[in-house]
């Protein structure tokens, strides 16, 4: 049995639909544009008579479907805000998590997946032997992917990835390399411009591989003796500062290019980051990599390991724990406190003589 009745609130008069002992709301108008309780009892009426005919009233059906709508549908529209919000490389990655691990689920209405659904999704990935640190961005993005559709008020319903648990992760990076380490990559790589370069900005700068590729001229001020990096994955701007053998190479380089050409190239061209990585990672793995298992992302040098380098040895070297936050661009100093660990002054003195 289904019944409606009409209620009158201060500012406006609606309808309220019981229905499966769920009450939901219609509403009618506002008492301030001339809408009576006579006329609200009325709709009431008209309402209660489609019911018993089996028809929906409008905004029944309004709300039903916008519940049906599919998780592609929502998907494609929160994509397509990202192409004007995010650089080229970023949005790719995005996609790409999208197609390979949530798009079997693409025909179904985004508000029906369920808590389960995206539990299988965690086993299934974890079976394949994907890291839990990718695993648990899968669920993030169907979750931000949710709360898009939400704020762009598609449907009103809960997003079920607050009820799933992120698998626990362990891995953050500990490997860095020493000064040895460092002068035996630069012994391996002295004859390959393109990487030699990459590799000296990386380890003077400490930007990430997409910010280094996408220096160009025009971003190097020899003057000051500094070089403006972009960072993508914060969508900031901030200085890294030239020493005098990058101030060397990078006088020498920018010398016969244009402005706008980028400098961690052969011809002027943007290099791409699969260009470094398929040349640089063979190298990488030949000199520090012999022995560990591909998932030991702990101890594995790869080239990230650079801008942890960068890091790690400003920290050893005294650098206080607010510039080294300052140097590598991170919005948190709780990401730089990692670090503090290697500070000479960590304590390391006080244990060392604490029994003698």
């Amino acid at each position: 049995m289904c019944t409606i009745f009409f209620e009158v609130k201060i500012n406006r008069t609606s309808l309220v639909n019981i229905s499966d002992n769920k009450t939901q709301r219609i509403t009618v108008g506002k008492k301030s544009q001339g809408i009576t309780e006579q006329y609200c009892n009325q709709k009431r009426i008209e309402t209660l008579n489609k019911v018993l005919l089996g028809e929906q009233p409008t905004s029944i059906q309004k709300r039903s479907k916008k519940s049906s709508i599919t998780l592609d549908e929502v998907a494609n529209k929160y994509l397509n805000y990202l192409q004007t919000t995010k650089s080229h490389s970023s949005y790719k990655e995005i996609k790409s998590k999208y197609t390979n691990h949530l798009s079997h689920l693409k025909n179904q209405g985004i508000c029906s997946i369920t808590k389960e659904q995206l539990i299988q999704i965690q086993q299934s990935m974890l079976k394949r032997k994907y890291a839990p640190k990718t695993i648990n961005q899968v669920v993030e993005l169907f979750g931000t992917i949710f709360n898009y559709g939400f704020k762009e008020e598609l449907y009103s319903n809960p997003n079920p990835t607050m009820r799933v648990t992120h698998l626990s992760v362990n891995n953050t990076r500990e490997r860095f390399l020493n000064n040895e380490e460092i002068d035996l990559l630069f012994e391996r790589i002295k004859d390959n411009e393109l990487i030699y370069l990459f590799t000296k900005l990386a380890l003077t700068t400490g930007a990430r591989i997409q910010s280094i590729l996408a220096i160009q001229k025009k971003d190097i001020d020899l003057a000051s003796e500094f070089i403006h990096i972009n960072d993508f994955k914060s969508n900031t701007g901030y200085k890294a500062f030239i020493t005098k053998e990058l101030y060397l190479l990078l006088s020498k380089k920018i010398q016969n290019i244009y402005p706008n050409d980028y400098v961690v190239s052969l011809d002027g061209t943007k290099t791409t980051a699969r260009q470094i990585q398929c040349r640089l990672k063979p190298i990488l793995d030949e000199l520090f990599n012999q022995g560990l298992e591909a998932q030991d992302n702990k101890n594995r040098v790869v080239i990230h390991t650079l801008r942890h380098t960068f890091a790690s040895h400003l920290a050893t070297n005294g650098t206080p724990i607010y510039t080294v936050q300052k140097l590598m661009n991170h919005k948190d100093i709780k990401m730089t406190q990692r670090y503090a660990k290697l500070s000479p002054d960590s304590g390391k003195e006080f244990i060392e003589n604490l029994y003698n």
